[in-house]
């Protein structure tokens, strides 16, 4: 029986277990599939670090060039890279990767020409249903010419590319510790950052799990989790660095830790980089979803820009940038977008922006990120429920029955209260998850709101 992929086709990319769920016929399938439904001929496919990458990306090729596509095999790459291809070539784009999933997982994300994203919402759904036709016996698209596969190399280009963006050659000297936590930041940043194809910047880098190896060995390649950044804390506060910054496993994700191995909140990134791009670009739009801190938006006001609110996920913030021509956009993830970068997602481009930050001033990492936290966070909490949208709708009853309360529905449920806090309840893409992000004023009033809920949701 052919595995059925509207189990791990997702809102906005494939993730799966290989063998079980992702294989070479399914990846086959979906390549002739793309090119059927989305009608583009020219493909650059790439893949991350994981065992089943090259043979996944082969398949999609097959499949692809039997359809009559042309095939750029773009070989290793992070993700932010793939995006560059497919922007700089204007070419779709093919990515085998996983990002922070554990070994046994690896994924797809894919995109049309200038990184525009494909989601459920945008050709990703009917991308599954053909391929799901595919694997169940119809006939595969054949076109009377098959496409050619050319290999070529990108990761020069990508470096130039990303050093042109952001100024980091007249900074002061930075001690850094990068964890690659053995991903793509471990292809990509000796290129970026080092001197490995581009002149030396004034930038000395303590290299910590380089090594691409899909396995981890060392950590989970997933910085938002506390546990796996231990290691990047210890390093830093050891060796006396100025700052130190940690990759997913597809290094479109970056996070951050100050000298004293503190993590900067990916809301006070966002908000430093915003404050960045609106010097460059006055009066500009930035998007920022809507567990982003309470001070992003206030911040962006201050700084003369247009703060815009968007649902999660990369491809609906992609999206609202384009319609609104935003020069920037952040989530509460690590994922930070730039209009100069096609308005998709790039850890690297982060990266750079906060060294030049830090570079360009003489104060710490800590005393740049303290202008921009206002309020006090409760993190991301996961509860496992049956019915999610049940127990959304139960709190919803719970609040809106309250005078002074603002609710609304653009993604889950999110509550505004009187005294200045908020929370977000929605329900998990993957799992039977409800995730709840709270915030309030002062840590009092963030946990008298996140008990509260929590107390409706769990009971």
């Amino acid at each position: 029986m052919a595995p059925q992929l509207s189990e791990f086709v997702k809102a906005y990319d494939v993730r799966g277990l290989v063998g079980s769920q992702l294989t070479p016929e399914v990846m086959e399938a979906i390549g002739a599939a793309a090119v059927a439904v989305t009608g583009e001929r020219s493909w650059a496919v790439g893949h991350d670090m994981r065992d089943s990458g090259p043979g996944f990306a082969a398949a999609f090729a097959r499949g692809a060039t039997a359809a009559g596509a042309d095939v750029i095999e773009a070989g290793l790459c992070s993700t932010d890279m793939l995006y560059y291809i497919a922007g700089a070539r204007d070419v779709a784009g093919a990515m085998f990767t996983a990002s922070h999933n554990p070994a046994e997982y690896n994924g797809l994300k894919m995109c049309l020409p200038a990184a525009r994203p494909i989601g459920l919402d945008t050709g990703l759904a009917e991308i599954r249903d053909k391929a799901q036709a595919i694997l169940d016996g119809e006939p595969a698209p054949t076109a009377e010419t098959p496409g050619t596969v050319t290999a070529e190399e990108f990761l020069g280009g990508y470096a130039a590319y990303m050093r042109g963006l952001v100024d980091l050659s007249g900074i002061r000297p930075l001690r850094i510790v990068v964890d690659a936590g053995n991903g793509m930041g471990g292809h990509t940043v000796p290129a970026v950052l080092g001197d490995e194809l581009l002149p030396a910047l004034p930038i000395e880098i303590d290299p910590l799990y380089f090594e691409l190896d899909g396995t981890f060995p060392n950590h989970e390649a997933n910085p938002l989790e506390p546990a796996n950044i231990v290691d990047l804390q210890a390093r830093v506060k050891a060796t006396g660095a100025d700052l130190g910054l940690a990759f997913d496993g597809d290094a479109d994700r970056c996070f951050v830790v100050d000298a004293d191995g503190e993590p900067v909140t990916p809301s006070a990134i966002t908000a430093l980089i915003a404050t960045r791009e609106l010097d460059r670009h006055p009066g500009s739009i930035i998007c920022h979803n809507l567990i982003c801190s309470k001070a992003v938006p206030e911040i962006i006001a201050e700084h003369g820009g247009r703060p815009v609110r968007t649902r999660v996920g990369h491809s609906y913030i992609k999206s609202v940038m384009a319609e609104e021509h935003a020069v920037f956009g952040g989530e509460h993830s690590g994922h930070y977008y730039f209009r100069d970068f096609w308005f998709a997602d790039t850890g690297m481009l982060a990266a750079m922006h906060v060294l030049a930050a830090v570079g360009g001033s003489e104060k710490t990492l800590a005393d740049l990120a303290s202008e921009f936290v206002r309020y006090v966070p409760s993190g991301e909490i996961n509860s496992k429920v049956t019915d999610a949208h049940a127990k959304i709708d139960e709190v919803a009853d719970h609040y809106e029955a309250q005078s002074g309360v603002e609710t609304d529905r653009v993604d889950g449920l999110t509550v505004g209260l009187a005294d200045g806090s908020w929370a977000n309840l929605r329900p998990s893409n993957t799992e039977p998850l409800l995730r709840l992000n709270v915030e309030g004023p002062d840590q009092a009033s963030m946990e008298r709101l996140r008990d509260e809920i929590l107390h409706i949701v769990r009971n």
